[in-house]
Formats: structure tokens, sequence, C-alpha cells
């Protein structure tokens, strides 16, 4: 680590970090008051189909649902006991999707995978591992991790970032498990620098957390690939944890308009997807347990919790969650690119990194005023975007102007909203304008396949 210099991005903003409310809580094991979990089919990729039925008995670590499809994680029971029920349930965004219910019988029966040596199998090997494995991106994104580690042919990849900046404020959990289990987020990162062929494997920290700079590098020491590792050390800001950010201000490179990761030589995991990967490797477990925060003004007693899988959040309350009274939001993730919830009967899911329990004070509702033009939005963007300009098109229809102005590489960070005096609801609208040109392109797909199929029919 080059302890003189720390980096940043251009852009970003500084809000209130409010980490100290659970900086120092270690990670602690609870489980839901009811005995079951509610897990939803799909925890990121394409559509998984159910393969168990109610009445089913399932061990913990087994697979109850999947997909065929590339892009895909299949999804397993994090509890043994028997399925109760399939049915749509309320989950992250506020949105009905289809979970397995699943009730415990309290005992500690396990249907995981056999141990594999991650540096003695072969790179197909280790992909399957982790594939099977339900690894998916725990940051919040839920990206399959196998996909991610494995890129297109002709896109080398060079650098492993391990993301351990946790630039949401109130988050806490990446920092505990650093904390508490460095040797697992070291051994995780040497084996993604080897199932990739990366020449590193760099963990960037922001200077929010300079004493885990020597926790790190005692793990790093211990590790035969302890010569590809290293720490580096980034200016606190927000979203210093965003893919595009973290990879400039690491290694000084940009993604390519409408490019990933691998477009720039790297590949960027989550502490907690590192961890993860050790597991899946060294124990044979899948992702089945979920650690997060728990915070925000409302709660009284800010914790950092590790539980099952599907664990409904209200199961938590009051026995481990303990609340006062005047809860104004209850938001799943952080309060920055979080979902507002309309209750807390939702399922810890595999990229639940937080959930908030705010006061009002914490989470005003401002009134929208005209857009006033003063520029700050292009200022905080850490993309380089025109948020004024693309609001400005997306309230006129135009979309393809939109487009122009950046729409599709906005990563939805909320930094322009933040920093707006009119409270202009700037990520809202670029996340419907998105929906839009989505919509558009699957009609326009959709429309040249039938067009495609007509033709080759007439042909015959």
């Amino acid at each position: 680590m080059d302890s003189m210099r720390k980096f940043t991005f251009k852009g970003g903003i500084h809000p209130p970090e409010m980490k100290e409310l659970s900086k120092d809580k270690q990670i602690e094991c609870a489980f839901p008051s009811t005995k079951s979990v509610c897990i939803p089919v799909t925890q990121g990729g394409a559509p998984n189909q159910s393969l168990v039925n109610p009445g089913d008995y399932v061990l913990r670590g087994q697979v109850i649902a999947r997909s065929d499809a590339f892009m895909s994680a299949p999804v397993h029971a994090s509890v043994s006991g028997t399925v109760k029920k399939i049915e749509n349930r309320l989950v992250t965004a506020n949105v009905e999707a289809p979970c397995i219910v699943i009730e415990s019988d309290g005992s500690d029966k396990t249907a995981y995978l056999p141990p594999l040596d991650p540096f003695a199998c072969t790179k197909e090997e280790a992909l399957a591992r982790v594939r099977e494995a339900g690894i998916v991106g725990m940051g919040g994104a839920a990206f399959p991790t196998h996909v991610k580690l494995n890129p297109p042919a002709g896109k080398k990849i060079d650098c492993v970032l391990a993301n351990a900046a946790e630039c949401e404020p109130y988050l806490t959990v990446d920092y505990r498990t650093m904390l508490e289990s460095a040797d697992k987020v070291v051994d995780g990162l040497a084996i993604t620098v080897k199932i990739t062929g990366a020449e590193s494997g760099i963990i960037v920290l922001e200077d929010n957390k300079l004493d885990l700079v020597e926790v790190l590098s005692g793990a790093i020491d211990k590790h035969t690939m302890k010569d590809k590792l290293g720490v580096t050390v980034c200016k606190t800001k927000y979203p210093q944890g965003g893919e595009k950010s973290l990879i400039q201000t690491a290694v000084g490179r940009e993604i390519p308009a409408g490019g990933l990761p691998a477009d720039a030589g790297c590949v960027v995991d989550n502490i907690g997807t590192l961890v993860a990967i050790s597991e899946a490797f060294r124990e044979g477990k899948p992702l089945i347990d979920r650690s997060f925060t728990v915070s925000g003004l409302s709660c009284e007693n800010p914790c950092n919790l590790k539980v099952p899988v599907g664990t409904l959040v209200g199961d938590l309350i009051p026995e481990v969650i303990k609340l006062k009274p005047g809860v104004a939001k209850i938001i799943s993730g952080g309060p920055m690119m979080g979902f507002a919830m309309i209750n807390a009967n939702f399922p810890v899911q595999k990229n639940t990194s937080g959930v908030l329990f705010l006061t009002a004070k914490e989470a005003p509702a401002y009134e929208e005023n005209p857009c006033i033009g003063c520029g700050r939005c292009l200022k905080a963007c850490p993309c380089g975007l025109t948020p004024v300009l693309m609001n400005r098109a997306l309230a006129a229809g135009n979309i393809e102007d939109a487009k122009k102005f950046g729409l599709m590489d906005c990563v939805e960070c909320g930094s322009c909203a933040w920093v707006c005096p009119a409270h202009v609801k700037l990520v809202q609208r670029f996340r419907v304008g998105k929906n839009i040109v989505r919509a558009e392109a699957a009609k326009a797909k959709a429309a040249a396949e039938a067009a495609k199929a007509a033709a080759s029919k007439g042909d015959k």
C-alpha cells in the first residue's frame, strides 16, 4: 500500500456517514421467531423454476430452484425442514415474486457440496463450483458471479478489485466482515485471481477504515498467493463503491460508455461475495446465509446480523431488532440506492446489505420544485453525465435525447438528487426512462424476430 497517496474520482458527494451507530457491533447470528423462511425463487439473473413442492422435506444447502440459462444462479434451502407453500410474496423493491416457504425442523442436517481445492482444479471446475453454490454479487446488484468471472473471449482480466469501500451511509457489515473474517476475504480474493488469470488482486478501502489495513495485510501475508495481493486506500466519498468509480480510483481506467468492468480489464467483487466464494470451495457451503446491517435512529439497537436467506425482517422484530416509536421509513439496502419498503414483512435476500429504520428527520419528505438549472448535478455526477439535460429530455418525452445525454450510463447512485436544491426526483425519472428504453428495445427485438420467422416461412 502506498500510504502517502489517497486517490479518488471526479464528482461525488459527502453525505453524513452515520456508521458510528453499528460500526463497533460484532456480527451476531439470528433466527426468525416463526422458525420459517420465505426464499425468493429467483435472486439474481434469469428466472428460476422451483424444484420442490409443498410437503417436500429439504436439507439446508439443497438446491430448491434453478434455471438452465447461463445467466442464472440456483437457490438453496437455508434451513432444513418442510416446504409449507409456494406463493407470491412481497420482496425488495415492493414487488411480489414467487417464494418458497420452509418451516425449519431445528436440525443441523445439511446437503453441502464436497470441498474443492480452488488451486488444484481446472477453471471450468472452479466456475461450475461458483455457479452451483448460487453465488451472486452481494453488494446489491445480485449479478451471477460465475458469469462475471468468465468474461467473453478477447477480454483479458489483469486485475481483481475487492470492493471494500462500503460507501453507503449507515452500512457497516462489510467493515465487520473484514475485521472478523479477514482470512476468508483474502482467500476469496486469491481464488478469484486464480479463476480469472489476473495478475493481481487489490482490496480497495476508503480512508475511514484505516484500522483494517493492518488486519488485511496480516491475512495477505499468511496466504500462499500473497505476492499477487495487496491493499490500497482511497479518499472517503460517495459513490466510491460503484464499479466505475472504484476502477477509476484504484487503477486509473475508465469503463467505456455502455461497457462493463471487463472492458477495462477488471473484475470487481464485493467483500461478502469473496467470503461466499471461499466458503463454497473450502466448506462446500452454498450461499444460504446473509450478513447485513440494521440501523437508523428509529432502531433502538443498531447491529450487524447474520441470518438464513429468506428470513422475514418482521420475524426479527422485536426479539432481535428493537424499534422506537415513530418509524418514518423502512429501507432495504442503503439510504442512497436502497428501496423504501411498505412494511418489514420482506425476506432478507442474497443481496440485502442492510435494513434501515429511519425517523422523519433522517428521511424528510421534500416538495419537488422546478429545476433552476444551477448545474450542481453535473458537478456531483461521478460518471460525468448531464442529469439536468437528461431530466429535461425525459420531461419532454424525448427518449433519444435523454440517451444522448447519458441516460443508459447512469448508475442511479443518487448523487445528483442529493445536491439538487429543487429536490427534483432525478433518480426515479431516470429509472422510468431506462425502463422505457428497455421496453422499446424488447418490442423491436420481438418485431424483428417475428419478421424473420415470417420471411423464413415464406421462403418455404
